[in-house]
């Protein structure tokens, strides 16, 4: 689990971070990273968002993918910028994916999406 204040919670914060002004987006075949910085929150710490859709799966595999990515990207909080917000997408192919894939595949994009 990430803590509290690493973790996106409102509607509007997820749009943000896909769709607001300056916001990257780096994907590949089992997840897409989506990362916006604002000037309002310049030097809150990092906040990350999941987004596993019914396309994955059913809720046992949603839920599995959601945990192991979670638990991947526990592992990544100290190398983002502080004030990023980050949503991190999985495809369908991420439902047959191992934890070993997904955690190459997040590595590789959110390294991409934080540097742009």
């Amino acid at each position: 689990m990430l803590p509290a204040r690493h973790r996106l919670r409102e509607s509007a914060d997820f749009t943000a971070a896909v769709r607001g002004p300056g916001a990257t987006r780096a994907g590949g075949r089992l997840i897409v990273v989506h990362a916006n910085r604002t000037d309002a929150r310049a030097e809150l710490p990092p906040r990350v968002g999941f987004v596993v859709s019914k396309s994955v799966g059913n809720a046992v595999v949603r839920n599995r993918t959601k945990r192991r990515l979670r638990a991947s990207m526990a592992t990544r909080l100290h190398g983002i910028p502080a004030g990023v917000d980050v949503v991190v997408r999985a495809n369908a192919a991420a439902a047959d994916a191992t934890y070993a894939d997904l955690d190459v595949a997040l590595e590789r994009q959110l390294a991409k999406a934080c540097r742009r």
